[in-house]
């Protein structure tokens, strides 16, 4: 069973969820989304957290607001670091997580430490705990499928991404040879320089006299 919560610190609101026990964090390791951005206390036992982060949201700029939220939301879910004060938050993207056969259960680690950001906490607060427990909703995933559905509608998108961008590709060559063919309409119009002047009708009856 995966747990859901809604934060309101961004607009729209933003999912957040977590695994019920480490055996579903196993789950959540291996179906998280690479945007899905995962966040853990530092350096001791926490739930695994994770931000699926809207459309033009980056994992390198989220609110503040949104971070908190889901930093005490962590850290609510830590027997230890709910007892601590000034603890650390750990957030990297989804797509960070490394996951290997000699690890036990619910441990993960990183393809590259250099994206792994941290974040302070002072203390509980629990208004925005509460909060967000309000919102909780437990609920059934199947992740294989939920992953064929994510994947397809991605598909989907970056199809129609590029058939518009081969549409303006087709109209800007077709805007660009109506230009050169009309340069080349208009030259057939342009006098010479090297021509020559043409004579006048009084001046050409002088020539036979």
């Amino acid at each position: 069973m995966v747990l859901f919560f809604t934060s309101n610190a961004s607009t729209p609101p933003t999912v957040i969820y977590m695994g019920r026990d480490k055996v579903e964090n196993e789950e959540l390791i291996r179906y998280a989304w690479p945007q899905d951005v995962w966040f853990h206390v530092d350096k001791l036992s926490s739930a695994h957290v994770y931000l699926r982060m809207p459309d033009g949201m980056t994992w390198d700029a989220i609110p503040e607001a949104l971070l908190l939220d889901c930093s005490q939301l962590v850290k609510a879910n830590s027997i230890e670091g709910n007892k601590k004060d000034n603890i650390t938050i750990i957030y990297t993207p989804g797509a960070n997580l490394k996951k290997t056969g000699d690890m036990a259960v619910g441990q993960v680690s990183f393809h590259s430490d250099k994206r792994v950001k941290r974040f302070h906490i002072a203390k509980r607060e629990n208004p925005i705990v509460n909060r967000l427990n309000k919102t909780k909703v437990e609920r059934e995933v199947d992740h294989e499928q939920e992953r064929v559905d994510r994947v397809k509608k991605e598909t989907t998108i970056k199809r129609a991404a590029a058939a518009e961008q081969r549409k303006a590709e087709l109209e800007l060559a077709k805007q660009r040879e109506a230009e050169k063919a009309s340069r080349s309409y208009d030259n057939l119009y342009v006098e010479d320089e090297y021509d020559e002047p043409r004579l006048s009708g009084k001046a050409l009856e002088e020539d036979f006299i």
